[in-house]
């Protein structure tokens, strides 16, 4: 008898309910979702990738100003003639029948100087800078889409990672009741107060318990180096993550109307810009059929001689300024046809712009839809989670008093580690709901902020 009070009481002792332990995994403070898409701004290849092409873009806008600058060069050439070109000349200028054959010029030929040219008008010159600065304008659209992209991929692996280091607290809380469980049964068994058939039960549930955390360690690990790689982080870099909520303004969530669009979306705003530059190619292949005009001017030396190195003649000045006019008249309707391309161009464009807003309201539809389900889920849930616990306690104490056999409570035990892990699981699709509506309104920018 007084064995059996022995394990008894030690059994209400190691079967108290044990409070889950988070996993490991770093040595550094704990990283906020804040931080890691700062970091990812920072730091991300893509978002790198797109500040250099609005640099582009800013180089672009010179290139295009600069054809409306003073345009100078130099020049030079030196032409040797082992055979001078003959002239035909008729013979009567020096008195004879035949014509006469002669020869004009020097063996050596040579001129350099500069020459300038000034455009004065051309329609497509103005047309062509504002399509440049609107160029401009779509690269920092790009570059802001590229960190929208990056934002909600970091902010879905962060709460990865979080679900997943959740799922350990809940293993290793059960692997202790079952370790608990095990010694004392191992001590009853040596006392034949139960059999080993029950013993091997927990052993059992131990084994596969330590199996799916051997899992969730490889999860864990490939899904912190998806949120390095997310981040443009070093994969040898250590971290670990504080915990993350989404506060979603107390506004009911609104869908836009048929045919409306959010002006907040990057993407929608980059489909305009891609429109309005479609337009400006139209304007500027229109704007050739004005006519142009130029300044330019030459000043420059030449020199014939026998002797390249001789005296016997020197350099002679030379100079001319003009105006030059180009009248476009007849090109073969190359610039209609040019100018129908561009009109077919921008009528896809507004098909995209209108399957856009119409997926845009898909995105925002379900994206509410999800989150509804997912706050019904998760109440249902915890009382759920609520209700297991209460069996297992219930179980756990008529299992001390012998009323319960071993089996109903390790199916307990099974019953409310898998509540927490759909609970867990709920919770991971709310929070990327949230991302998915913030990324449909255009407002994932807030979780840097």
């Amino acid at each position: 008898m007084i064995k059996k009070y022995l394990a008894v009481g030690l059994l209400s002792l190691f079967l108290q309910p044990a409070f889950a332990q988070d996993q490991q995994v770093g040595t550094t403070d704990p990283l906020t979702l804040q931080e890691a898409v700062k970091y990812a701004i920072t730091h991300n290849e893509d978002v790198a990738k797109a500040t250099l092409d609005q640099q582009i873009g800013d180089q672009k806008v010179r290139e295009a100003k600069s054809s409306g600058l003073p345009q100078i060069n130099g020049y030079g050439s030196l032409d040797y003639y082992p055979a001078l070109p003959t002239q035909i000349l008729p013979g009567a200028l020096a008195g004879q029948e035949k014509d006469i054959a002669v020869k004009f010029g020097k063996d050596f030929n040579s001129s350099a100087g500069l020459e300038f040219t000034q455009m004065l008008f051309s329609k497509s010159y103005f047309v062509g800078l504002e399509a440049a600065k609107s160029s401009k304008d779509l690269y920092r659209l790009r570059a802001e889409m590229a960190q929208e992209d990056v934002i909600y991929n970091v902010g879905t692996a962060y709460f990865q990672v979080l679900q997943t280091k959740e799922q350990f607290g809940n293993i290793n809380a059960n692997l202790e009741k079952l370790a608990q469980l095990e010694k004392i049964l191992d001590l009853q068994y040596k006392n034949d107060m139960v059999k080993k058939v029950d013993v091997n039960k927990v052993k059992v549930n131990i084994a596969n318990l330590k199996t799916q955390k051997e899992a969730l360690t490889t999860a864990l690990e490939q899904q912190k180096n998806m949120l390095k790689f997310f981040m443009g982080m070093p994969l040898e870099q250590e971290i670990d993550l504080s915990d993350a909520t989404i506060s979603l303004d107390e506004v009911a969530p609104v869908v836009p109307g048929a045919g409306e669009g959010n002006q907040n979306r990057i993407q929608l705003q980059l489909l305009q810009k891609q429109k309005e530059l479609t337009n400006l190619q139209a304007q500027n292949i229109k704007a050739g059929y004005y006519p142009s005009l130029s300044a330019y001017g030459r000043y420059g030396y030449q020199v014939q001689r026998d002797d390249l190195f001789s005296n016997e003649q020197p350099w002679f000045a030379s100079s001319v300024v003009g105006l030059k006019l180009s009248v476009p008249i007849f090109d073969g309707l190359r610039k209609d046809s040019q100018i129908k391309q561009s009109q077919l161009e921008i009528q896809k464009l507004d098909m995209d712009i209108q399957k856009f807003n119409k997926n845009t309201r898909v995105e925002l539809t379900n994206a509410i839809s999800q989150m509804q389900n997912s706050q019904n889920a998760i109440a249902a849930q915890a009382d759920n989670v609520n209700l297991a616990q209460e069996v297992y306690d219930t179980t756990n104490k008529l299992y001390k008093e012998g009323i319960s056999p071993l089996t109903d409570l390790l199916d307990a035990e099974v019953a409310l580690r898998e509540a927490k892990t759909n609970l867990n699981k709920e919770k991971l699709k709310y929070q990327v709901a949230q991302l998915s509506y913030l990324k449909a309104q255009g407002n994932l920018e807030t979780l840097s902020k």
